[in-house]
């Protein structure tokens, strides 16, 4: 017999699917699992990314900075999948019509070049499990109808997860300080967010380290070769077709996005 609770996550995962299949945003699912229950919104995560065919190439981590987590009353970050048709690093433009409200946020990414799933993960070991950082352009999305979203929202929808794009630039973490960055994102050539690494959780690293810790804590572990987003350096910009943003992380490079209201040829 289906429980309450199952039900629930059924429900929520059923309307987040038809609200990106149809392109139209829903309403938020805390009417079915309430705005503390954080364990069934990850079910809920979970049952919407085993309807997804393409592989797994890592995750991101969200709500890293103290300033959200304070908007929406949380204590904590949290996670969502990445996809290998949600990086378009390689497209010339980004289209918007995979999205429906997107904002935007540069990070600095990480790429694994070991597993992170041993019993005692500590900073050091999250350090040396990283192969080289770049620059990120995270491309957010909700399918919850205008961003109205708690913390259980969030989290079923994937970690409101959209698009990514990695810079060409790698640094190993030998040659560059992920907590010491600063960044600084345009629009257009418009200063429209800047930060430092301190803001992600005091340090990127810091992210890394409870992602790991956590993803372990739900039975999927972090593996070589992922890539992992590790949360905005500063405040998100809304964007649209026809323009076109940059960021600049001190050391470690830029990154850059030009959007289109047309799918790639």
């Amino acid at each position: 017999m289906t429980t309450e609770r199952e039900q629930a996550i059924a429900e929520a995962a059923d309307r987040l699917t038809t609200a990106a299949v149809k392109r139209e945003p829903c309403s938020p699912v805390r009417d079915l699992l309430g705005t503390t229950d954080i364990r069934s919104a990850y079910e809920v995560q979970r049952c919407l990314n085993a309807r997804r065919t393409d592989v797994v190439t890592g995750r991101k981590i969200g709500l890293t900075s103290p300033a959200v987590q304070k908007q929406l009353g949380v204590d904590q970050p949290d996670f969502g999948v990445l996809f290998a048709d949600m990086d378009v690093s390689a497209l010339d433009e980004v289209p918007t019509t995979r999205l429906l409200q997107p904002k935007v946020e540069a990070e600095i990414a990480f790429l694994l070049a070991t597993d992170l799933d041993g019993d005692d993960l500590d900073l050091a070991a999250v350090r040396a499990a990283v192969a080289y950082a770049m620059p990120a352009l995270e491309i957010v999305d909700s399918r919850v109808a205008d961003w109205d979203i708690t913390i259980t929202d969030t989290v079923a929808d994937n970690a409101s997860s959209g698009l990514y794009v990695l810079g060409e630039s790698r640094l190993p973490l030998k040659a560059f300080e992920p907590r010491e960055a600063t960044m600084r994102m345009y629009v257009d050539d418009v200063l429209v967010s800047e930060g430092t690494g301190a803001a992600c959780l005091g340090d990127p690293l810091n992210a890394l380290l409870w992602l790991a810790r956590t993803a372990r804590e739900y039975g999927d572990p972090l593996r070589a070769g992922q890539v992992v987003l590790s949360g905005a350096l500063g405040p998100m910009a809304g964007v649209s077709p026809g323009v076109t943003v940059l960021a600049e992380i001190s050391t470690l490079g830029t990154v850059t996005a030009a959007f289109t209201d047309k799918e790639p040829s």
